[in-house]
């Protein structure tokens, strides 16, 4: 199990979190001042920032290389770029954009859950390619590339049949491994796996939403054990970052009764 290395305070729903440059960035789902920075050492709270023409975040990832946070924004169709010095520029994805993530090439990952694709982009919003998903993989929520070019995928919201963890080849056209099925409380099984972190052996987090759970499954996908027990959280992992440095893993512990978010806070475990 993971121990508890510290909590952040409670307040407006938590839609991403990661760190940059010695600093923890967490969204919130607030009109204004929607990103708190704290000191990723003491936890103190360092500052707040306005993401300008926000509509709807969704979520967040950070690229050590850019130094910068990158912001996904699912009305507006775009992504906000925000660098460690707070200059913030958008650029636009054409689609309601869901999950987002960094690639050992620097590049953005973005997942668009109502298309089924993943778009990879230049830091600076450069269209690299479009890979649409095989018709099984519905509803995909998050997307991270391992350092071999496949990618691990998500999928299943409320009401779907098939939740699943999937790893595709590095065209997206085919399943390799896949964890999980028909969603349940069991061993083995999910219930609306929400986001995902790797570590440099990648093993893999799963954030698994509605079973207020994290769990670690090998590279193959197969479940290793639960890492985070519904014991150790408040509400439901909605979101991780994991600081492969430190080995700390940051969960978004978010309240999201009937799929409204309310309150939320991250939790800190040692892994």
């Amino acid at each position: 199990m993971g121990q508890l290395v510290h909590t952040l305070h409670e307040g407006p729903t938590v839609l991403g979190v990661t760190s940059l440059a010695g600093e923890i960035y967490l969204l919130r789902f607030k009109a204004y001042d929607q990103v708190e920075v704290y000191d990723a050492i003491t936890y103190s709270f360092q500052r707040r920032l306005t993401v300008p023409n926000a509509r709807e975040l969704t979520e967040m990832a950070s690229c050590e290389h850019y130094l910068c946070v990158y912001i996904g924004d699912h009305d507006a169709h775009s992504v906000h770029r925000l660098d460690a010095q707070g200059a913030i520029t958008r650029w636009a994805v054409h689609d309601s954009c869901w999950g987002i993530s960094v690639n050992a090439a620097h590049n953005v990952l973005v997942t668009f859950r109502k298309v089924r694709k993943i778009k990879e982009f230049t830091s600076h919003g450069d269209l690299l390619r479009e890979i649409l998903l095989p018709d099984d993989i519905f509803k995909p929520l998050h997307t991270i590339q391992t350092r071999s070019g496949q990618f691990i995928v998500c999928h299943g919201y409320r009401g779907d049949p098939v939740h699943r963890v999937c790893m595709m080849s590095d065209d997206g056209r085919h399943i390799v491994y896949s964890h999980c099925g028909q969603p349940g409380a069991e061993i083995g099984q999910c219930n609306m796996p929400r986001h995902l972190a790797v570590n440099d052996n990648e093993f893999v987090f799963v954030a698994d939403l509605l079973n207020c759970r994290v769990t670690l499954l090998s590279p193959t996908l197969e479940c290793v054990r639960q890492i985070v027990s519904r014991d150790q959280l408040k509400w439901n992992p909605d979101r991780l970052f994991l600081d492969r440095q430190t080995r700390h893993l940051y969960v978004a512990d978010n309240d999201v009764p009937e799929g409204i978010w309310t309150v939320g806070r991250v939790v800190i475990f040692s892994v």
